[in-house]
């Protein structure tokens, strides 16, 4: 009974203390450093050993330039604990009291453990990086290595010199290290990601790919081209990364599911002339069964969304020719998939596209698969406007994928559902949900839909027009683009000025697009620009006008004009990064090295 009850009050002490610390931390993080060092202090009466206690009390001490009662409260560890990194921080108390000649001697204190034991350089480059101080850091690194040139800080050191803006040495560092521990390839390229996305300039994008080239040069080891083929992937040179992906292929005949990966982003990023390149490639040069059929499939996806082709016929006879070939198995569940979808919203037939389904969920599937016909099949029924039927199979997906992305993508679909019925509470409701979850696609599809529903019942609460405009989404989710079209035009001709035009205008721009009438579309967006450069869709406006004068209506000049404002006036918009990379490369920054 007593040890139960020791154990209980142990278990409350530790809630005390976990409680105790958190306001500690709070009031540190606010700025509320006479509180916080009051909390801190108290727990270091508590717990007088605790490193991190006493590393806190003495932030708060600088915090209020009580820098004399810091330095001798650090004197006074350091007689009792020895720990080295202290010394760090005594020569910063003095630097932060001006005392340049005491600072240096502690920091030059600092060094010379590493000189006694290298390996204190982790310990001491530690200390000197929180403080910011990189060029101490860094020559901790460096003193560690001359003494033990076995010792590995490529990592380290690579971080601190990208801190630094030594970029050039971070890259170097950087790869060394990706070549020798290919285990950090991924953490590696997010740091690279991270510099060639956010705040760095152009040159480091053509620095970082000179290295790489100069490494294929000097070393013929396929691992650089698979390196520099990530490269123009992030880049978005789909193109060049396929130069490299078939250099690759020569030496090594297995890598070709990369290049059916390449061709799937190709399609993503709507590069379809490069991704019909690659897929050739691979029906060309693969008696790889899967992967031909892969390749089968993202051809013929390419040819029914494509607004030019009209041939319907064809691609019904295509679709019936490859499940002929590879037979209604779970090996062929894509196809039988894609030709349920093709039936349903093309051919306009959703009786035969779920007859394709109901025979699919006969097959022996996996639980994804299930979800994956499960999905379609409530697509065709929400198609043919049965809501209730639609909403029970996306529900049964949410129920079985709860945490996965299929799971999240069948709740957004059930919002849509209500949104399209007119159940905007429950839609609004679902998308605010959705705005947190981890796919960045579905966040950002769920916030444009919540914002939607939001602001077009604040600004109307009968919800006329919002109704009109869900009937016309309706009816482009059919696949009736020209139907949809004219319900738009309705909606903006008798609710013009209000607050459902700037959408309205944004809608029939990207109906246009769909037909392949870009100077429409073209004029709906700039009838945004023009007249709602205040509102939300301004931004999507420029970015997609630029885009079709880049790739539709050539005109670069225009192009990177309406780049140029996005990138200056709109820096909060998700398509901020790609409007800046292609501005560069419009402007001649990202000419060939």
């Amino acid at each position: 009974m007593k040890k139960i009850i020791f154990l209980f009050s142990l278990f409350y002490s530790l809630i005390g203390f976990s409680q105790d610390d958190q306001l500690a931390m709070n009031y540190f993080d606010k700025g509320e450093f006479e509180k916080a060092l009051v909390s801190f202090q108290e727990l270091l009466t508590r717990q007088s050993g605790n490193g991190f206690y006493f590393q806190k009390t003495v932030e708060c001490y600088q915090q209020l330039k009580q820098y004399d009662v810091a330095e001798k409260a650090i004197f006074n560890w350091l007689e009792n604990h020895k720990q080295i990194a202290l010394l760090v921080e005594l020569g910063y108390n003095y630097q932060l009291k001006k005392e340049d000649n005491k600072s240096k001697k502690y920091y030059e204190l600092a060094l010379n453990e590493i000189k006694k034991n290298p390996m204190a350089a982790f310990i001491i480059a530690g200390a000197f990086e929180k403080k910011v101080l990189i060029d101490y850091a860094l020559q901790a690194y460096q003193i560690a290595l001359e003494i033990d040139p076995k010792m590995n800080f490529n990592f380290q050191m690579a971080v601190l010199y990208g801190q630094n803006g030594q970029t050039d040495q971070m890259i170097e560092m950087f790869l060394e290290e990706s070549y020798i521990n290919p285990q950090n390839l991924i953490l590696i390229q997010n740091q690279f990601t991270r510099f060639m996305n956010e705040n760095a300039d152009v040159t480091f994008n053509e620095a970082l790919r000179k290295a790489l080239l100069i490494r294929i040069q000097k070393n013929q080891d396929v691992f650089w081209n698979q390196y520099l083929s990530w490269y123009y992937v992030q880049q978005k040179e789909f193109g060049k990364a396929f130069i490299q992906e078939k250099a690759i292929y020569k030496r090594n005949p297995e890598s070709l599911y990369n290049i059916i990966n390449l061709a799937q982003i190709s399609i993503e990023e709507e590069e379809k002339e490069t991704a019909k390149e690659i897929l050739a490639f691979i029906l060309e040069n693969s008696k790889d069964t899967d992967l031909q059929m892969q390749a089968h499939y993202f051809l013929t996806e390419i040819k029914i969304n494509d607004p030019i082709i009209k041939d319907y016929s064809e691609i019904e006879k295509d679709l019936d020719s490859l499940l002929n070939q590879y037979g209604i198995t779970p090996y062929s569940i894509k196809l039988q998939l894609l030709k349920a979808h093709f039936t349903t919203f093309q051919m306009k037939n959703p009786t035969q596209g779920k007859a394709i389904l109901k025979t699919a969920l006969e097959l022996p599937l996996d639980e994804y698969q299930k979800a994956d016909v499960k999905m379609e099949l409530a697509d065709i029924f929400l198609f043919e406007e049965k809501f209730n039927q639609a909403s029970l199979y996306y529900s049964q997906i949410e129920e079985d994928l709860k945490n996965d992305v299929i799971g999240h993508e069948a709740t957004l679909k059930s919002a849509k559902t209500s949104y399209f019925k007119g159940d905007f509470v429950w839609a609004l409701k679902q998308f605010k949900e959705l705005k947190s979850v981890s796919s960045q696609l579905i966040a950002n599809d769920a916030l444009e839909y919540f914002l939607l529903i939001n602001d077009n019942t604040i600004a109307d609460s009968t919800q006329t027009a919002l109704k009109q405009f869900a009937r016309g989404d309706y009816l482009l989710y059919q696949n009736k683009p020209q139907e949809a079209l004219l319900q738009f035009q309705d909606i903006f001709k008798n609710f013009k000025g209000s607050e459902i035009e700037s959408v309205t205008l944004y809608r029939m721009g990207k109906t246009y697009e769909k037909l392949g009438d870009f100077q429409l579309a073209l004029s709906q967006y700039q009838t945004i620009i023009d007249k709602h450069a205040e509102g939300i869709y301004v931004d999507e406006a420029l970015f997609f006008t630029a885009e079709m004068y880049s790739k539709k209506v050539i005109d670069l000049e225009k192009a990177k004009s309406n780049y140029e404002k996005l990138v200056f006036h709109h820096q909060d918009s998700i398509y901020f990064v790609e409007a800046r990379k292609k501005y560069r490369e419009l402007r001649g920054d990202n000419k060939e090295l």
